[in-house]
C-alpha cells in the first residue's frame, strides 16, 4: 500500500478524470456500463472488461481517499 501512500493526489484524480471518464462525448463510457448493469443487459465479456478499466481509475482515488483519511485521523 506504500505505492498509494507516495503517489501525489493529483495523479489520482488526473486518471480519474481522463481514463475514468473517456470518451466525454456522447457519454462516459463508465456511465452507459453502471447503466447496463442496472438494466441487466452488461453480458458481453468485453462490456465487462470495460467497465473494469473505466472503474479501475475511479477505485485506485477512492483507496487513496481512504488511506489519507485514515493517515489524517
Amino acid at each position: 500500500m506504500s505505492l498509494f501512500d507516495q503517489t501525489p493526489l493529483f495523479y489520482f484524480l488526473l486518471a480519474a478524470a481522463t481514463l475514468g471518464l473517456a470518451p466525454f462525448v456522447p457519454e462516459p463510457h463508465i456511465v452507459e456500463k453502471l447503466r447496463m448493469l442496472a438494466s441487466g443487459t452488461l453480458v458481453r465479456p468485453l462490456d465487462w472488461f470495460d467497465l473494469a478499466l473505466h472503474a479501475a481509475p475511479w477505485l485506485a482515488l477512492i483507496v487513496k481517499l481512504v488511506r489519507m483519511a485514515q493517515g489524517a485521523s
